[in-house]
C-alpha cells in the first residue's frame, strides 16, 4: 500500500482554547476528541504542545516556547464568504485583514488562531470562476489572470457538466 498523506497536526498551547476557536469560531465538526489531541472531520487536528513533545521526543526535548510562527496557513474554502467573515468577525478579534482578492482574483480573508497560526478563509476556485464569468471575462482571460489552465476553467465553469461527465 502507498503512503498517503493524511491532515497535519498542529501543536497548541491550549488544546481548549484551540478546541473552541476551530469549533465555535469556524464551524469545525469534532470527529475526535482524546484530551491532548482532537481530530476535526475536515482532516487536521491539534495537539497539546507539551504532550506531543514528550511523546514524540520521548520526553527528551523541552516543548516548544513559541508556536504559531507565521510559517504555516490552515487553509479553509467557503461559498458563503462574506457571511463567515461577518460571524468570525463578530466572534474574533485578531483579523489579518477583511474579505479581499488576491492578486489572482480569489476572494478571502485571514486571521490567527489561539497560537498565532495563520487561517485563512477563502471561496473556492469553481465560485471564483464563476463570479469571473459573470463579470464578464473569457475562459481565456480568467485564464490568464488566475493561472489556471483553460480545461480546468473551462470544466469549472459548467459544473454540471462535469458533473454529467463523472456519472457517464
Amino acid at each position: 500500500m502507498p503512503m498517503t498523506f493524511a491532515g497535519p497536526a498542529l501543536l497548541v498551547a491550549d488544546i481548549a482554547a484551540s478546541r473552541a476557536f476551530y469549533q465555535d469560531v469556524l464551524g469545525q465538526a469534532v470527529l475526535a476528541d482524546h484530551g491532548p489531541h482532537v481530530a476535526f472531520a475536515s482532516g487536521f487536528s491539534i495537539w497539546q504542545a507539551d504532550h506531543a513533545t514528550e511523546v514524540i521526543y520521548e520526553g527528551a526535548r523541552t516543548p516548544p516556547t513559541t508556536l504559531g510562527q507565521g510559517n504555516l496557513e490552515m487553509y479553509f474554502e467557503s461559498e458563503t464568504l462574506d457571511q463567515d467573515f461577518a460571524r468570525v468577525n463578530a466572534r474574533w478579534q485578531k483579523i489579518i485583514h477583511p474579505v479581499q482578492a488576491a492578486p489572482w482574483g480569489q476572494r478571502g480573508f485571514r486571521l490567527h488562531d489561539p497560537d498565532g497560526h495563520v487561517v485563512e478563509v477563502a471561496e473556492p476556485l469553481p465560485v471564483l470562476v464563476r463570479r469571473l464569468l459573470a463579470e464578464g471575462l473569457t475562459i481565456d482571460e480568467i485564464s490568464a489572470r488566475t493561472f489556471i489552465p483553460v480545461e480546468a476553467v473551462a470544466a469549472m465553469a459548467e459544473p454540471d457538466k462535469t458533473a454529467r461527465d463523472k456519472t457517464a
